[in-house]
């Protein structure tokens, strides 16, 4: 039985990887292009929005479960957030040395230390009010009204490349050749429009997308939930580990490919804007449903949660600091120290689990 859960728990991970990058993010760029939005605004919105999307789903199905487990989408986003800024910008750094464009990375450096600081205040009593969920989702309807109007406050010149080509989906012989990349392409492809064939149905696309998001976002929670019930780890654990870096594979993978090409700053971007997407509106928008529906708190493990997210804030301010003392540059040595530092936070919630703490 463990077997099958985790079979099903993998195969979950994939067809959610496939479907948000080639399906879903490829109808919101179509989308982004009727709206004619800036590169980068699209990528701080859309884009991070579109990826991020398996977490808002777990999220969602976690917090109406009927076992009420919302600590699996919040330890699942928060775990995410720690995923991107260290793994991700580590990467980044890693494969990326060019100067970055501060003026963006700015404006989502103020936003995400907003975010984390109402976040930390949140978690503090173990309980989450309805006024507590309405600034979260309000803080990212003006974090995009921050984001369209940032190029005309502090009149930089965009150097974002938005295309097609500048995402993982066409990294011809090592994503899409691939056996199974080509048979889960396949599969989704029987109810999913492929826009580059279909350009005309990617409103279709855009709703099945997110339909098939949710159905998978379901089945991610059922297995792990079942995962964690077997060998006795808490969900939360499981959430901050295995579904925060399976949700974050879109992410990961597409902000690696286009920092190869040179756009560090849209990688970065992409990262802290997925982060703030899952904080803010990934986690609020649950909350203040579940909060207007049922007429309660919305309680969270404090205990699992918060060192978590005290190691998320400080990872934040390190990642300033290194910038700031880098003139915007990041370093061979960066990445690697950042790498280090969530494989060290994995051994970490590996020897919890296992010491049944």
């Amino acid at each position: 039985m463990l077997i099958i859960l985790i079979l099903a728990l993998v195969t979950s991970f994939y067809l959610l990887s496939v479907l948000t990058d080639d399906y879903f993010v490829d109808s919101l760029l179509v989308i982004a292009k009727k709206l004619r939005l800036r590169p980068d605004v699209t990528g701080a919105t859309l884009m991070a929005a579109g990826s991020s999307t398996p977490e808002l789903f777990t999220a969602l199905i976690a917090v109406f479960r009927h076992n009420g487990v919302a600590d699996i989408g919040t330890g699942t986003i928060v775990g995410s957030a720690i995923f991107n800024v260290l793994v991700i910008i580590g990467l980044v750094a890693l494969v990326n040395h060019k100067t970055l464009q501060w003026q963006p990375i700015v404006r989502d450096l103020i936003f995400y230390f907003l975010l984390l600081s109402i976040l930390l205040f949140s978690f503090w009593d173990g309980k989450i009010t309805l006024i507590e969920a309405s600034i979260f989702v309000t803080l990212y309807v003006i974090y995009i009204f921050a984001v369209v109007n940032w190029k005309k406050w502090l009149h930089y010149r965009s150097h974002f490349h938005l295309k097609r080509e500048a995402r993982v989906g066409d990294v011809e012989g090592v994503v899409e050749k691939h056996p199974l990349a080509q048979a889960a392409r396949w599969l989704l492809g029987l109810v999913v429009p492929d826009c580059e064939k279909h350009p005309k149905l990617y409103w279709l696309t855009f709703l099945m997308s997110i339909t098939l998001i949710g159905v998978l976002s379901y089945l991610l929670v059922e297995s792990a939930m079942a995962i964690g019930g077997i060998l006795n780890i808490h969900p939360t654990i499981i959430a901050l580990t295995v579904l925060a870096a399976g949700t974050s594979v879109p992410d990961l993978l597409s902000s690696v490919f286009v920092a190869k090409r040179n756009q560090g700053d849209m990688a970065i971007s992409n990262a802290l804007g997925s982060n703030i997407f899952n904080i803010s509106f990934g986690l609020g928008f649950p909350w203040l449903l579940i909060l207007l529906f049922q007429g309660k708190t919305v309680t969270v493990a404090v205990d699992n949660l918060m060192g978590a997210s005290f190691l998320l804030f400080s990872s934040t301010v390190m990642v300033l600091v290194l910038l700031f003392a880098r003139h915007w540059r990041l370093g061979k040595s960066t990445g690697a120290i950042m790498i280090a530092i969530y494989l060290g936070y994995l051994l970490w919630e590996i020897w919890r689990a296992s010491s049944g703490l």
